[in-house]
């Protein structure tokens, strides 16, 4: 029965975020829910003690990356500077090749630190007008724009700056650069074999004429070809991110030691702040790196920016605001399942696996799966499991490099369900829907989710990190 009532409260988050309804609301109210039925009693002192204290604990770790993220990709939009960036590409790699154009434009500004959503809305009108030139279905956008944004560069490739590579950095004490050869790995994978399943599905509809289609909605207006930034002075900024990531995580660390204290200036006696610097240091790299990136758009296009950035920064901050809440209530969600009887059921399924990294991939991608949240389930999983991972890593002789890795790269695997909520915004964005064009989008995701497997299979048959 209290399997059951896990499963229930599961279900109905799942139920509810496809539905359209807010995970805000409804993560406590199933949370509680669970509660409820299993003992009464404990529904106050669990909402307070323990569904509010991981969410504000994530909120408080999380939300600055969360917020410079969204900033950097509003200032990114406003300069002018992802249009020149797409130009550019399509130039280079050629209208004719519009699938790969996309990809790589996509890949480009995700791994440059802008935001998912961001890059949805910004590559949208580009790849309309491509597809339509170059006869290919529309229905094939959302997975090309998938592809590109929602897997190697999201969590594979190290280095990246999203957020669901840097969630495992405060679990493993590892930086965002973690297993470099093994992300390389799987990027390459992912990518070579979506870009296969692209073409084969473009092919298949040039055989049976199918072109573009009719009768469409939410077609964006035709290109404006104004005059844009030089190509490298658009891609500064993401070069500065990635370089200054990198700089930093190596020199935090040296400047501040493994740990750091201070002395309040207040009246009166005050005991010392402590701060495990090991457990931050990563989420400082980001940061610091982010806001490098934004001083850098702001350097180069003050006059285009500073006229609409009080209206844009606006935004950009609700978008951070929503997109950090949706995912600490999901985290609180996980942290009162995980301390329910009923879990110990699902607990023992998943850790009945023997192997370690397997354990964990399966762990961290169902979680991800049913909570349709790549950082949501990745952070309930680590949450309630993040030891028994260590333990048996240490046993096994594996890396936590290697950990990280894995988990980061299973949080992208089966998280794009129908009820994920960059999926919702990709086809709505998009005009399409999970009908129409969400088979596509399975797809990658299947691509992705076998992406994981081949990296653990490379690290046990070679050993690279």
């Amino acid at each position: 029965m209290d399997f059951l009532i896990v499963l229930g409260a599961l279900c109905f988050l799942m139920f509810v975020a496809y539905r359209g309804y807010s995970v805000i609301l409804f993560a406590p109210v199933a949370a509680l829910g669970a509660v409820l039925l299993t003992d009464p009693a404990l529904v106050p002192p669990m909402f307070t003690g323990l569904f509010m204290d991981k969410m504000v604990g994530f909120v408080k770790l999380y939300f600055p990356v969360f917020l410079l993220g969204a900033v950097f990709g509003k200032v990114i939009e406003l300069s002018g500077f992802s249009k020149a960036i797409v130009s550019s590409v399509i130039r280079m790699v050629g209208a004719e090749r519009a699938m790969l154009s996309i990809v790589l434009v996509c890949a480009i500004l995700t791994y440059g630190g802008v935001s998912l959503f961001v890059v949805v809305f910004a590559v949208y009108p580009f790849a309309a007008e491509m597809f339509r030139q170059s006869g290919i279905p529309k229905r094939l956008i959302p997975g090309t724009i998938a592809l590109g944004a929602f897997t190697f560069t999201m969590d594979s490739l190290p280095g990246t700056p999203q957020i669901q590579n840097i969630i495992p950095t405060t679990f493993f004490k590892t930086d965002t650069w973690a297993a470099p050869w093994l992300g390389v790995t799987g990027a390459v994978f992912i990518l070579a074999t979506g870009l296969a399943y692209l073409e084969w599905q473009r092919r298949k509809a040039l055989a049976s004429n199918e072109g573009y289609g009719t009768n469409l909605v939410n077609e964006p207006e035709p290109f404006d070809h104004e005059k844009l930034a030089h190509p490298a002075i658009a891609i500064l900024p993401l070069v500065m991110v990635g370089v200054m990531n990198k700089l930093f995580t190596l020199a935090i660390p040296e400047f501040y030691g493994s740990s750091h204290s201070f002395v309040p200036a207040v009246i009166g006696k005050a005991a010392p702040v402590v701060q495990e610097v090991s457990k931050v240091a990563a989420i400082w790299a980001v940061e610091g790196a982010l806001l490098v990136g934004i001083l850098t758009v702001m350097a180069f296009a003050w006059k285009t920016v500073v006229p609409r950035f009080a209206d844009g920064s606006k935004s950009a901050i609700a978008g951070s605001l929503l997109a950090a809440m949706n995912t600490a209530s999901e985290y609180g969600f996980g942290a009162i399942i995980a301390a329910l009887t009923g879990f110990l059921v699902v607990a023992r399924a998943l850790g009945s696996v023997p192997n370690p990294l397997v354990n964990e991939a399966i762990t961290v991608t169902s979680l991800a799966g049913i909570t349709g949240s790549a950082s949501g389930g990745m952070s309930i999983a680590l949450a309630a499991m993040a030891e028994t991972f260590i333990s048996n890593a240490h046993a096994a002789g594996i890396p936590l490099e290697v950990l990280h890795r894995v988990a980061a790269m299973a949080s992208g695997g089966m998280d794009t369900l129908p009820h994920n909520g960059a999926v919702i915004t990709l086809l709505a964005v998009t005009g399409l829907t999970h009908k129409v064009a969400y088979k596509d989008i399975f797809a990658i995701t299947v691509i992705k989710t076998l992406a994981v497997f081949v990296v653990i299979t490379t690290f046990y048959l070679t050993g690279i990190v």
